[in-house]
This record gives C-alpha cells, structure tokens and sequence, in this order.
C-alpha cells in the first residue's frame, strides 16, 4: 500500500511538472520543468526496482541520473551562448 501512495505522489508531482513545462513563460523554466520530471523518473524508477525487488531498476536509474546531469549540463551551457 506504500507504494501505491508513493507512486501517486510521483505521479501528481509529475502531472504539475508537466504543465509548468508546457505553460512555463521562460526557456529556463522549461529547463528546470525538465530536469525535475527526470528527477521523478528516477525516483519512480527506484520505486519500481524496490517494489519489485529487481536491482537492476535502480542500476538503470544510475545511469538515467547520470545521463540526465550531462543533459541539463549541455543545454544550461547551450543557453549560456557557450555552444556554437
């Protein structure tokens, strides 16, 4: 039953990430809109390898994070004018 009540928080945190990623008034907005609905997925990946008890859910989302850091790294350096 804690795992249902956990997936629905993650999934109305989501549902709200969502619209400030679709209504969000600035391009930075929408940056950090994205990094945290990765942050939710990785976190409902978590969820679901201790659900299941398979560790190979939380190996993935090792490396989903992992991947996910170098993403928002590049596009802040993007929007930064760094990039050409």
């Amino acid at each position: 039953m804690m795992f249902f009540y956990a997936t629905l928080l993650i999934g109305i945190a989501g549902l709200i990430t969502l619209l400030r990623l679709i209504l969000g008034p600035s391009v930075p907005d929408r940056v950090v809109a994205l990094d945290t609905m990765n942050t939710l997925v990785v976190a409902a990946m978590v969820l679901l390898g201790a659900a299941y008890e398979r560790a190979i859910y939380i190996d993935i989302a090792i490396v989903y994070a992992l991947l996910s850091y170098v993403g928002t790294l590049i596009i802040a350096k993007y929007l930064q004018g760094g990039l050409s």
